[in-house]
């Protein structure tokens, strides 16, 4: 064993590690996880402009990818449905009815114009080697938008999870442009299955949403569900509600789905109902509203980290001029390498250089004659002439030197010329430059993705508000509890109640609201589950009669699970039980020789509330004969005990 144990604390770490960096997590950089850049990347070397079969993506992403088909195919067709960088043809799924995909056979798919534009540049991406060393794969793919806010993610890791919400394209850009500017800004979720939210509760990327569908009342009696909280399907919305039904909280005739590509869930409520009643019990009792717990955590600098939506956006948009800085220079350099080219090949032609090594008897001695005959152009040039520009002037051929045309060269020169200085221009004023890049990028490319969901306040729904209540009755005599009997004492409860029973000996339990149930001839009270309520108890520890006192609270419980408030001992019994504060009681101790005092006051607001399960307070070393509430008068001229 102390062999085993060190290997397997460095394996459950090593493991632990993996799991949270190349599988749950997604990376700030590019928003993406493991998998999903790999199908990105292989799409992108892919691509001809054609739709691929998925199954051919697939395969060709398991050069890269270790976890086998299903993983890959799966993951391709959630980053397809978020319609941002893979175009899809065929059936992949329904994000309303949660039908899933059809096999990767039969359906097909292409980068996005957005995809190409903002996601891969080769020349300044750092590659590394895949699992086989066979191939190379991107560490991070050089995106210019904030895809993890785009696209969103959920991940569970070891130890730790991720839920980011998505976002809408045109908002998010606005906002890099308003942060770009020094100006203020707000951004919240937008979810594709539409609905209403209130962000009330969002602290920005953490926190949590309250998201509702968007319910149209007919008439008076019938209400259309026309779309979806983020993570609901129609099936499990009409589940909600079924269940619901069944329970008793909503009254329905009838429940009828014509979702195709836009939700349509028809609701029709009983007799006795209004549809407006209807519409505030679907909001409390069913999935027509869901709160969305969120947690921004992602990879940076190969660490996991809990951040915002303002620390992703400043990041992003840091990355982006670093992107497009890196693009610029990249272009600068290869458009003054193109004016240098053409520049040489002009001189070269227009002073017949490649007359002067006819007589030439080697390849050495006819670049060194052009070598020389170039010497009088280096002063116009900002690069030094290598061996590459003259071996390059020596490839060209006779058709292209006896159609030489000045004028028409001249021109290219001067349009290199202009593109030279605007890249300077864009280097120097970088921040401008991002700007208009990402005005530029909403222009083309914004028009496709509209807000869906609609920014409202609305108030919670209290369950207990919009509960039916019915009358529900305990005879004392039978022992029976419930709906259906008429006992002589009634209580008014909702099916969301349930109810706390206690037996004389100090048994007790929390049960549903019954129809009829047998609860016991020895019930010592029934009473409402309230977490807040304090109760106030008094027993009898046994025959020895000594007393114990506490307050406690019922908070923590299992269904029509058996309970004791106290040890079960023989003879052990309640001699009070009340609730609520200011309860005093007097004691009455069992007549003894020398007793001083036959009675003693106790008062409960003394006591610290402790957990149910705990013995209490006693109330004396000598034994109580009974107990009785008094009044503050009465507690006046008596003199209060001391809780041992």
């Amino acid at each position: 064993m102390q062999y085993l144990k060190p290997l397997m604390n460095q394996n459950f770490l090593e493991y632990a590690s993996y799991v949270i960096k190349d599988r749950a997590i997604p990376d700030i950089d590019d928003g993406l996880k493991p998998v999903q850049r790999r199908i990105l990347h292989t799409m992108w070397k892919m691509d001809d402009g054609k739709f691929s079969k998925v199954a051919n993506i697939v395969g060709e992403t398991m050069k890269l990818h270790p976890h086998g088909d299903a993983s890959i195919g799966s993951a391709l067709v959630v980053i397809a449905n978020k319609e941002y960088f893979i175009e899809k043809q065929g059936n992949f799924g329904n994000l309303f009815t949660g039908d899933p995909a059809s096999a990767s056979r039969y359906i097909e798919a292409r980068l996005t114009p957005l995809a190409k534009e903002v996601l891969f540049n080769p020349e300044i991406t750092a590659f590394v080697e895949n699992y086989d060393g066979r191939s190379q794969e991107p560490i991070t793919l050089p995106c210019k938008i904030p895809a993890v806010l785009l696209l969103g993610a959920e991940g569970i890791a070891v130890g730790m999870s991720t839920r980011i919400l998505p976002h809408n394209f045109n908002e998010v850009l606005d906002t890099q442009i308003a942060l770009l500017q020094g100006g203020e800004f707000q951004l919240f979720p937008d979810f594709p299955t539409g609905g209403l939210m209130d962000v009330s509760l969002y602290e920005d990327g953490n926190g949590k949403v309250r998201v509702r569908s968007q319910i149209e009342q007919v008439d008076d009696k019938t209400l259309v569900v026309r779309d979806l909280p983020y993570g609901v399907t129609t099936e499990s919305l009409i589940q909600s509600i079924q269940d619901a039904t069944n329970k008793g909280k909503l009254k329905l005739t009838s429940i009828n789905d014509f979702t195709t590509d836009t939700v349509n869930i028809e609701l029709r409520a009983a007799r006795g109902v209004s549809a407006e009643e209807m519409l505030k019990r679907l909001y409390a009792f069913t999935q027509c509203e869901v709160s969305i717990s969120v947690n921004l955590l992602v990879i940076r600098k190969n660490q996991p980290e809990l951040t915002s939506v303002t620390d992703v956006l400043k990041h992003c948009t840091d990355r982006l001029q670093t992107v497009l800085r890196r693009e610029l220079e990249l272009a600068l350099e290869q458009t003054r390498l193109q004016w240098h080219r053409k520049r040489l090949e002009m001189y070269f032609i227009e002073k017949r250089i490649y007359q002067q090594f006819e007589e030439c008897e080697s390849y050495e001695e006819v670049q060194s004659t052009v070598s020389k005959g170039l010497f009088s152009l280096q002063s116009e040039l900002d690069r030094l002439i290598t061996d590459e520009d003259v071996d390059a002037l020596l490839s060209l051929q006779i058709k292209r030197l006896s159609r030489y045309d000045r004028e028409r060269n001249q021109k290219e020169l001067d349009k290199l010329q202009k593109r030279i200085r605007e890249l300077k221009h864009n280097l120097r004023t970088l921040k401008d430059y991002t700007i208009q890049y990402l005005q530029e990028l909403k222009e083309t490319y914004g028009v496709a993705y509209p807000r869906q969901t609609s920014l409202e306040g609305f108030d919670a729904i209290r369950k207990e508000e919009v509960a039916e209540t019915f009358n529900i009755g305990w005879d004392h005599k039978t022992g029976f509890l419930g709906a259906e009997v008429k006992g002589n004492q009634t209580f008014t409860c909702s099916a969301l109640d349930r109810l706390l029973i206690v037996h004389k000996d100090g048994r007790y339990r929390v049960v549903r609201v019954p129809e009829k149930l047998f609860v016991g001839k020895d019930v010592l009270a029934i009473e409402k589950v309230d977490d807040r309520v304090v109760y106030n108890l008094v027993y009898s520890s046994g025959d020895s009669q000594i007393c114990y006192a506490k307050r406690f609270q019922v908070q923590q419980f299992i269904l029509d699970r058996e309970y004791r408030l106290f040890t079960r001992v023989k003879g052990a019994k309640i001699l009070h039980l009340s609730q609520g504060p200011g309860v005093m009681l007097e004691a009455h101790y069992v007549p003894a020789p020398r007793l001083r005092k036959s009675r003693e006051l106790l008062m409960f607001d003394t006591l610290a509330i402790k957990g149910i399960q705990a013995r209490g307070n006693r109330v004396s070393t000598k034994p109580v004969q009974k107990v009785r509430q008094v009044t503050a008068a009465v507690a006046e001229h008596a003199q209060p005990m001391l809780p041992e």
